[in-house]
């Protein structure tokens, strides 16, 4: 699909920056309903990641394993939603969300990036369950669905989303899957590279993680959107 194409099919709320498992900072952990809030409350697109419960639930977390953002071990693919609701809290002590309570935080205020997290092998049993608790979104132009791998992606050629294909630079051979793939969502090393530094020309090219001054000024020359952390968010806006 033309570039030109894509961006009328997104939100430009996007193109703004997009705050990495929501705003967070010492206070809001990283993809907490507080870190959310405050993406929203200053007007950022948010980036979450979802993985699938025991028991077929979205549930909202970078990692498959708990350890790192609870401090106590479990998977989330081996746990029930009850079983992490009630055993599981962030450092700011909250609760792992649902996407489901995400979605019903946000009302489509700003736009979101989605990132499907498959765990041994369920691409489709992941991607079916996205589908159906995105039907209840309004406006697609406010969702951007992403993943390094494209199995999962690929169920959501008819449902009129964004897809954007996750790129590492260690592993940039996958480069050669973009033409499947509305954009890229690119690690932005790969603009250090003269091969790369134009691939936004022709297509929608999402970065991450800008974090600082260096990775900064790369994403804004050769990205159309960054998504960030930890750094001020009217440099961000600049």
């Amino acid at each position: 699909m033309e570039k030109n194409k894509v961006l009328t099919l997104i939100n430009p709320k996007f193109l703004k920056g997009i705050a990495h498992r929501g705003l967070h900072n010492e206070v809001y952990s990283e993809n907490s309903i507080l870190a959310f809030k405050n993406a929203i409350d200053n007007d950022f697109a948010f980036e979450l990641d979802v993985h699938l419960s025991k028991d077929k639930k979205l549930i909202v977390c970078h990692d498959s394993t708990l350890k790192r953002v609870t401090g106590k071990e479990g998977i989330i693919e081996e746990l029930t939603l009850e079983e992490i609701k009630n055993n599981y809290h962030l450092s700011d002590k909250t609760n792992i969300p649902t996407l489901d309570e995400v979605l019903e935080l946000n009302e489509e205020k700003v736009p979101m990036v989605i990132e499907l997290k498959p765990y041994k092998r369920n691409y489709k049993e992941l991607a079916k369950k996205v589908v159906s608790t995105l039907n209840e979104i309004k406006d697609k132009r406010n969702v951007i669905l992403i993943s390094f791998y494209p199995q999962c992606l690929l169920p959501f050629k008819k449902e009129k989303y964004i897809r954007c294909l996750l790129l590492l630079y260690k592993r940039k051979y996958l480069y050669c899957l973009r033409h499947l793939f509305e954009g890229l969502d690119v690690e932005y090393t790969f603009f250090k590279d003269k091969k790369y530094k134009k691939m936004n020309k022709k297509r929608l090219v999402l970065t991450w993680t800008i974090n600082n001054e260096e990775s900064l000024e790369l994403a804004k020359r050769f990205a159309d959107s960054i998504t960030f952390e930890n750094l001020d968010v009217n440099r961000v806006k600049e």
